[in-house]
């Protein structure tokens, strides 16, 4: 008799976990069999994988909603600025391309056709407004503040950190506040813009020059500017400082060479000669260091001189050495973030500042004096003019005293120069965090590039008539000098937060220059 054993299968004692760390710290898995185990992590696994993908998706999402909002937001924002149809999706591009004068023709002619406030579309997210109307400059430079993104790539390149040149305008505004006060009102008190030994070192080069049997009017030019700003920097000592011809060529070269190594958008560390550069900077910067720390010594020791003569004033009634005379001893105080004990502590932020006013300074220095060269070449009925002025307010003064602000006709000569010479077509500023609402109505939106298209505003024949393009120093002069700083479409050194902090400065120092130079000298062209 057989007996027959049934087998009754209880229910699975295996539950599919909530997620895959739940599955691990469960211990009941391990009582299921390997088929039942395989089908409880593929169903773990699917659901993980299920929830990641939904966190990415929403990841993306939110991503790209913020970049329509972002490319949308400009758009709806400018739609009541005037301006070109773009029909590319790059913008304007196609219109000018990459040329300077192409750009200016098509901004000029734009201009003409849709008014003074237009804009132009430099890409699909990328605004720019163009502001040709004097009676919204002036309000529009004083409102945005900040640089462009990558406007200062080459001089960081070059120079390294600074807090006078591209850097938040917070940081830079007591600095450049000073230092414009101390270029711009102190250093003009002084009987003398620039000192006698400083043209005295000028004139010692040009004879040089012409001794050698001609002169070369961009190397004069150059020097006449490196050596001003160098004495104005670093004092007298500058002037018997060893390395300056070497400092002198090693800056021009540096900044002949920053745009194009800024050109790129990724540094070029893969290129040999980017290398060679940097090894220049390095250079310029040990250098930089080393008249700065001759300037300091010989600071101290003149102070140290002066205590000494004050002391002796009081028994022997003796007149004290002034120290006023060693300029660039202020100055450096101005440009320098930290000090030590009375001794400047070497940062890369200190050198930064020195070496990017020498920069700055000696290329429009240079540009400026240039210039003035080139047109008083070109008119000799006007030099004449000028030394005669000279000659006339010299009359009663004592010997090698300047009176520049009588001198008139040689201002307005300067100030005629600068304007048909300005140092960029435009001047670029934006607003990175709010919208700017000028008092026409108009909003240009937060991250929109603001240009003042500065070479065709000083050149605007319903500012300047009919001979804007032509060289006449007359137009500023009337009964008495007529200032051009209250001509909102007179922007050579810019305005408002980033404007030139030695604006007066060079003005008066190129006047001054040129006053002892044509007492010397008769400028010329000689045909090659």
């Amino acid at each position: 008799m057989s007996s027959t054993t049934k087998t009754v299968s209880s229910p699975s004692s295996c539950k599919a976990p909530v997620n895959m760390v739940a599955f691990l710290l469960n211990r009941s898995w391990r009582t299921c069999d390997a088929q039942e185990t395989s089908l409880l992590l593929r169903d773990c696994a699917e659901r993980e994988i299920n929830a990641l993908l939904w966190v990415f998706l929403i990841t993306i999402t939110a991503f790209c909603v913020e970049k329509l909002i972002r490319l949308l937001r400009p758009w709806v924002k400018a739609s009541g600025i005037p301006g070109p149809p773009s029909h590319s999706f790059f913008g304007h591009f196609s219109c000018f391309g990459s040329s300077r004068h192409y750009f200016i023709d098509f901004l000029s002619e734009s201009h003409s056709k849709y008014g003074t406030v237009l804009k132009l579309w430099l890409g699909p997210t990328q605004l720019l407004v163009s502001i040709k109307d004097p009676a919204l400059i002036k309000e529009i430079l004083l409102k945005a503040k900040d640089r462009l993104p990558f406007s200062g790539k080459a001089f960081r390149l070059a120079f390294g950190q600074s807090s006078l040149f591209y850097c938040p305008y917070e940081q830079a505004q007591k600095r450049r506040e000073s230092l414009a006060f101390e270029l711009n009102e102190k250093l003009l008190e002084r009987p003398d813009v620039i000192p006698k030994i400083v043209f005295g070192c000028i004139r010692e080069r040009i004879d040089e020059l012409m001794h050698e049997g001609g002169i070369d009017i961009t190397l004069v030019s150059q020097h006449m500017a490196f050596t001003i700003l160098g004495t104005t920097l670093f004092g007298e000592a500058f002037l018997a400082w060893s390395k300056a011809s070497f400092y002198e060529e090693l800056l021009m070269m540096i900044a002949k060479d920053a745009s194009f190594w800024a050109s790129y958008r990724l540094t070029p560390f893969w290129k040999r000669g980017f290398w060679k550069y940097q090894s220049l900077c390095m250079k310029l910067k040990f250098l930089t260091q080393d008249i700065i720390q001759q300037c300091r010594r010989n600071y101290n020791l003149l102070r140290h001189k002066d205590d000494f003569s004050h002391n002796d004033i009081v028994k022997i009634g003796m007149k004290t050495s002034s120290l006023q005379a060693f300029s660039g001893a202020m100055t450096q105080d101005k440009l320098c973030s930290k000090e030590l004990n009375g001794n400047l502590k070497f940062g890369e932020e200190p050198c930064g500042n020195f070496m990017g006013v020498m920069c700055h300074g000696c290329v429009a220095t240079k540009n400026l004096i240039y210039n003035l060269l080139e047109w008083l070449a070109k008119d000799p009925e006007m030099q004449a003019k000028i030394y005669a002025e000279i000659l006339m307010v010299r009359q009663g003064l004592a010997k090698e005293e300047q009176d520049i602000n009588k001198m008139v006709l040689l201002l307005a000569t300067v100030y005629e120069s600068v304007r048909l010479l300005s140092a960029a077509p435009l001047l670029q500023r934006c607003s990175l965090k709010e919208d700017l609402q000028l008092k026409n109505g108009v909003i240009i939106p937060a991250g929109a590039i603001v240009v003042v298209p500065v070479e065709l505003m000083q050149t605007d024949d319903s500012s300047w008539g009919s001979d804007a393009t032509k060289f006449n120093p007359y137009r500023f002069l009337s009964k008495v000098l007529k200032d051009p700083s209250n001509n909102a479409t007179f922007l050579p050194f810019g305005f408002g937060a980033r404007a030139c902090v030695g604006q007066k400065f060079i003005i008066q120092g190129v006047a001054s220059l040129f006053a002892a130079l044509l007492e010397h000298y008769e400028v010329c062209s000689i045909p090659l």
